[in-house]
Order: C-alpha cells, then sequence, then structure tokens
C-alpha cells in the first residue's frame, strides 16, 4: 500500500445538478480512478483549508472551478506559491482544466480568455509528443471539455502534448512530474450532458448548438485515461 495519500487539491464546485447527483470534483476524481490507486485519498479546499506539506503526499490532482485564474484571488496566489514549491520538491501533479491554468500561470505562463471561444463537450484530441500520461492506443482520441479560459503563454520549458480545435494547449507536460490538461477526465458523458444543459441559455447566446453536443456527448475513456495513468505512472509508490 502506498505510505502517503494521493491528495484532491479543490478549487471549486461543479454545476450544481452535478454535485447533487454524483457528489463534487473529488467524488468525480475517486470515481474515475476506481482502483488504479488503492491507498487513501486527502481532500484539501485550497480556497479555505491550510495546505499540507507536499513531501507528506503521494501526487496531487488540481480541480476545475468555475472562478477564473485571472481573478488573483488571494487564494489563488497562495495555492500557486505552494504549487511552486511542489514542483521544485518533485511532487507529482497533474492539474485539471483550472488546475491546469492555475499551475501554468504559478510556472510563469500567462492565463486568459482563450481567443478561440469557449470550448465544450467531447472533442477530439491530437497527440504532439509521446508521454507515460497519454494512452495513444485509444483513438480516436475524445476527451470531454468545458472551458473559456486557457494557458496563452507557456513557462518556460513548458512541453505541448497534445491540442485540439480550439484548444493548442490541451496537455501540457511542465516539469519532470508535473502535467496539466485543459480537458476533464473525470468527466464522463452524463456528466458531460448535465453541463451542457446547464449552459444551454449560455451556448444559445454564443451560436452553440446545446442539442447537437449533448447528442454528441463520449463516455471520453481516453481523456479518463489520463488521470488513472498519472496514478499509475506517476504517482509516488511505496
Amino acid at each position: 500500500m502506498p505510505l502517503y495519500p494521493l491528495c484532491v487539491l479543490i478549487a471549486g464546485d461543479p454545476v450544481q445538478r452535478v454535485l447533487e447527483r454524483r457528489g463534487g470534483w473529488s467524488s468525480l476524481m475517486r470515481q474515475a480512478v476506481g482502483d488504479a490507486w488503492a491507498g487513501a485519498w486527502l481532500d484539501v479546499d485550497a480556497r479555505v483549508e491550510e495546505l499540507p506539506r507536499p513531501k507528506a503526499l503521494a501526487g496531487v490532482i488540481i480541480t476545475g472551478s468555475s472562478a477564473s485564474v485571472t481573478e488573483r484571488a488571494p487564494w489563488m496566489l497562495r495555492a500557486e506559491a505552494w504549487l511552486r514549491s511542489a514542483v521544485e520538491q518533485q511532487t507529482p501533479i497533474l492539474g485539471v482544466c483550472f488546475g491546469h491554468q492555475l499551475l501554468g500561470q504559478a510556472l510563469g505562463g500567462r492565463v486568459d480568455k482563450n481567443p478561440r471561444g469557449r470550448e465544450i463537450g467531447s472533442v477530439e484530441v491530437e497527440l504532439l509528443d509521446d508521454d507515460p500520461l497519454i494512452d495513444a492506443g485509444i483513438r480516436p482520441y475524445v476527451a470531454n471539455a468545458t472551458h473559456v479560459d486557457s494557458v496563452v503563454e507557456l513557462p518556460a520549458g513548458a512541453r505541448v502534448l497534445a491540442r485540439t480545435e480550439l484548444e493548442p494547449h490541451a496537455a501540457l507536460r511542465f516539469a519532470k512530474n508535473a502535467y496539466g490538461v485543459q480537458f476533464h477526465p473525470e468527466i464522463d458523458r452524463d456528466v458531460m450532458r448535465d453541463y451542457l444543459e446547464a449552459r444551454r441559455d449560455r451556448l444559445a447566446e454564443e451560436g452553440l448548438d446545446a442539442d447537437a453536443l449533448i447528442a454528441s456527448a463520449s463516455e471520453a475513456p481516453a481523456g479518463r485515461a489520463a488521470l488513472t495513468r498519472f496514478v499509475t505512472e506517476l504517482v509516488r509508490p511505496a
């Protein structure tokens, strides 16, 4: 058994219907990881709780959020400083959506609204580089996404692993043990459909077809594999 817990650094909550039916981001992470992780879990709400010592953790997953990294809220600045320390200590880290952006900003990149617009739904991902995080054997490589912001400028040393039609930085390797994915590996078909329903009015205002996006929603096993591979290939063993 692993000696240290796998930490979920909570940065926000999913939409209300998902929260009521399936739980928060940490619950969705655990559901997606399944038996790929046999050790303990530790939930830490980065917005209000004290952050643990990075060396006391097997790894860290930073969740999504409806907040924007561009807000530069005090808790975000505190979390960014903590993430820089965790990267220096080579704690395995995976940032998801907002977490991906927070990590990118912490390491010297820049987050802003994606100039290509909102990305939402099940999207095809183009793989650009070979890496343990990516299961290139699953084709087409489809992932579930919902975001408006993006890491528009990369920090020094970051390597682009994947892109989509609307997101040039869909998966990044920031450092030896630090990764970010702009998509949501923990979102399955049902959760994706709930997100599309919750955003229906906004999508219509932006000229997007919610019904078509709902019909094309996928379980996205390739996207989910990025999460399980992080746990099995990169999280610190016992």
